[in-house]
């Protein structure tokens, strides 16, 4: 990791001292949606996460929203995460725009990227064509290794775009999450996804609870944890509701023929609220953490702040109905996090995650991490997941987040709120040691060294 990324220069002896033991100790990557690697090397177009093979696809995740939130028409962006137009055609596009979010958290991390992977400052139009040489130069046989062994993480959670559960080609790099979105939302979708990868469509809700077994039956031996992102079309205020119920209401959002009247959304929160709270007792049952989204959305334009908002206050039921499954709270819940604090002060099973949080906002992520120190146990934060479709920016998402710990514990230091002979065990606690204990399924093999 480049000094310029922690601002080694402005900073004094204690600062450096922090600093060194922040760069050198490894990160546990705790969130990521990688695709796998053989994909990117065969370069097969596929628009959910493939939808372009050039420099433009470091954007999709996430400086494409700021982008638009600068003013980008929506059509242009298209067309910038498409496969038609030239390098040069995509660069105009956009030129006027990256001077505006070149700042963003988001822009940061794909300079220090820019910087630290190809060599190159900055993009502008006389670096464009090295930038987008070197991308296609990078990408060779073994580079998911290569650049998280640059980014110096030593472990990497996968929730698949792809698959609920994927049977990684690297499962010595790369550890992965049953995802339980599909198993739980019902939407048609869902359904189909289920169908394709099982064969199974059922039409009753004991056919139902015999896939979702399955699954964990299947895969609860080799997940890491299971991850649900349900937060994007719902509360999470997950009412208890009897089988019998449940049993009555799933036909109707299971039929494909059009004989029965469709759920209301009433009725379909409580079939959505039964199915997640049965995948809460399998995970539990297979001793896997839960990973819930919390806190602002991706994308633009679709954000509902009120239901973001009670987030918080959403899951207490959930912790205290099932006290002895952890659940990994994450992205700081922001622009709410206070309120996050408190929860992981409160219950025992209770985790932050600040995948994610530092490029949303890097200033916050330093607060953030400094008041959270201040209040909860060491022991119930894990501080980094880069929250990526391609490995490339997880280097530079890295970079942000080892410079925001660093000033985070220096002020900490400075303001004497922590000896300077107590950071190196916390840094390696918060950095790697948390999730090493938490993550008990996980491989930590060195697999980033070729």
């Amino acid at each position: 990791m480049s000094k310029v990324a922690i601002g080694w220069e402005a900073m004094t002896d204690y600062d450096r001292q922090i600093a060194q033991w922040v760069e050198e100790t490894p990160f546990v990557d705790t969130h990521e949606h990688l695709i796998e690697e053989s994909q990117r090397l065969s370069g097969a177009i596929q628009p959910r996460t493939l939808p372009c093979n050039d420099w433009a696809y470091l954007f999709r995740s996430y400086a494409a929203e700021d982008l638009v939130v600068a003013g980008l028409p929506a059509a242009d962006l298209r067309r910038f995460l498409g496969p038609d137009l030239t390098s040069q055609e995509k660069y105009r596009l956009i030129a006027p725009y990256w001077e505006r979010i070149r700042h963003t958290g988001y822009a940061q991390a794909l300079r220090h990227t820019f910087r630290g992977v190809y060599g190159e400052e900055d993009l502008t139009a006389e670096s464009l064509p090295r930038i987008a040489e070197k991308y296609r130069e990078t990408i060779q046989p073994g580079f998911y290794g290569r650049i998280l062994g640059l980014a110096n993480i030593r472990g990497c959670h996968v929730n698949s775009l792809q698959r609920i559960f994927m049977e990684t080609e690297q499962p010595g790099l790369l550890d992965h999450d049953i995802s339980i979105l599909q198993l739980c939302r019902c939407s048609a979708a869902d359904f189909a996804w289920v169908e394709a990868e099982t064969g199974r469509r059922p039409t009753t809700l004991d056919e139902w609870l015999e896939v979702i077994d399955y699954y964990f039956a299947t895969y609860g031996g080799k997940a890491v944890a299971v991850k649900s992102q349900i937060a994007y079309s719902r509360a999470l205020n997950f009412e208890p509701v009897t089988e019998a119920y449940a049993a009555r209401l799933f036909p109707h959002q299971a039929d494909k023929v059009g004989a029965l009247h469709a759920l209301g959304p009433e009725d379909l929160k409580t079939l959505q609220d039964y199915l997640f709270r049965y995948c809460v007792g399998k995970a539990g049952e297979y001793g896997l953490p839960v990973k819930l989204h919390t806190g602002v959305l991706a994308g633009y334009g679709v954000m509902q702040l009120a239901r973001t908002r009670s987030n918080a206050a959403d899951v207490c039921r959930l912790l205290q109905d099932f006290p002895e499954t952890k659940f990994v709270l994450m992205h700081i819940g922001y622009p709410y996090e206070h309120e996050f604090i408190a929860l992981a002060k409160h219950y025992p099973n209770a985790a932050i995650d600040m995948c994610w949080a530092w490029i949303i906002n890097p200033v916050a992520g330093v607060r953030f991490l400094k008041e959270f120190l201040m209040a909860v146990p060491s022991n119930k934060i894990f501080t980094f997941g880069g929250d990526y479709v391609a490995v490339e920016p997880i280097y530079g998402h890295a970079c942000v987040a080892r410079r925001g710990i660093t000033l985070a514990l220096s002020q900490l230091v400075a303001e004497g709120w922590i000896a300077l002979e107590d950071t190196r065990d916390l840094i390696d606690r918060i950095m790697r040691g948390n999730a090493r204990q938490f993550f008990r399924k996980a491989h930590w093999q060195d697999a980033t060294r070729p």
